[in-house]
């Protein structure tokens, strides 16, 4: 099992990052503000400006650290990649799968199926705490709408028929999102998915939790060996990591939005912490970012019992052990992907 390391998470504009022996040194306006040593660490993200040496690059590279770069905003840039890892025969396998329009339906409908039963997860757990009246109708009948769809999902032969299912499970969950924000209604509300750019506090909110899911999710794809741009349910696309979206609609219902849900009722974040442009765009400011990366990483440490291997695991190593199933029954050691179903 792969070790959960830290993720170093790099917000002050200007700010420098170069190699200091085995140590990663982060440093602002030439004065070093942090040392970490490189093994504790498992990826570093930089977001808006701040650089990187050369030579911390080949040092990240070398020791297997994933180093990306995002917007100041959470948008993805680029990612850093040392020598591909892993079994040729593996990506070759995971490559003729992509070809196959069976080989293809039976991952999506895998994926798909967990997708739609973690929303319906989420949303017979709301239901359960709101009082009657509260949008627990609503909230009922999504949850019989998600149970529907998951019998027409195992029933789907092809991706067409899977995407068109997923889309609905969608819509429908979506339908109901703002019944599951209980506190400051008045500075978060949803009234739909919008993205590129978020239009509200709650959109901007999910797009950058899901932008560190989906950076999670393609470093693990990445460290069994998998190819994270060639996917199933999402196709080929030049720098989309297809693979890991396929992967992050699994578990962004459960990681990701329960979080957003979370900071938004607990209060642990303002409206005053979100602002926008003059394109409209809404953005968070340094400060909520912060609190948002906090929040991330303590999710990462608790600890859950794995549906699949029945052993109990930290939040932050599932997307490594479902990448290391997907390795697994690409490679004939699994009948089947065993997808994340959330208890």
């Amino acid at each position: 099992m792969k070790q959960l390391l830290n993720t170093l998470y790099v917000t002050t504009q200007g700010a420098y990052l170069a190699k200091d022996g085995e140590t990663v040194a982060v440093r602002v306006e030439q004065e070093t503000k942090l040392r970490v040593p490189i093994h504790t660490l498992g990826a570093i993200v930089c977001f808006g400006q701040v650089s990187c040496s050369p030579f911390l690059m080949g040092l990240c590279g070398e020791r297997g650290v994933a180093l990306a770069f995002l917007t100041e905003n959470g948008q993805f840039l680029a990612r850093v990649y040392g020598p591909v890892s892993g079994n040729v025969l593996l990506r070759r396998e995971q490559y003729r799968r992509a070809d196959s329009a069976e080989g293809s339906a039976t991952i999506a409908r895998a994926v798909v199926t967990a997708k739609v039963a973690n929303c319906r997860t989420v949303l017979q757990r709301a239901a359960r705490e709101k009082p009657e009246g509260g949008g627990s109708e609503e909230l009922d009948r999504a949850v019989r709408r998600l149970g529907r769809l998951l019998e027409d999902v195992a029933k789907a032969q092809d991706v067409d028929a899977i995407r068109g299912h997923e889309g609905d499970a969608a819509r429908t969950y979506f339908s109901v999102f703002d019944h599951l924000i209980t506190a400051s209604k008045e500075e978060f509300f949803f009234r739909g998915r919008n993205r590129r750019p978020p239009l509200d506090n709650v959109n901007a909110l999910l797009s950058f939790v899901y932008t560190l899911l989906t950076h999670d999710i393609t470093a693990a794809l990445e460290g069994v060996g998998l190819d994270p741009a060639v996917g199933y349910l999402h196709r080929d696309r030049p720098g989309r990591p297809s693979l890991g979206l396929d992967l992050m609609e699994e578990l962004r219902p459960v990681i990701a939005d329960r979080l957003a849900l979370s900071m938004i009722n607990r209060r642990q974040i303002q409206g005053k912490g979100f602002r926008k442009t003059e394109s409209g765009a809404v953005v968070m400011d340094e400060g909520t970012r912060k609190e948002v990366l906090v929040a991330y990483q303590n999710r990462k440490r608790e600890e859950i019992q794995h549906p699949f291997l029945g052993e109990k695991v930290d939040f932050g190593l599932v997307p490594h052990t479902q990448a290391m199933l997907l390795a697994r029954y690409l490679r004939g050691d699994l009948d089947g992907y065993p997808s994340f179903l959330w208890k």
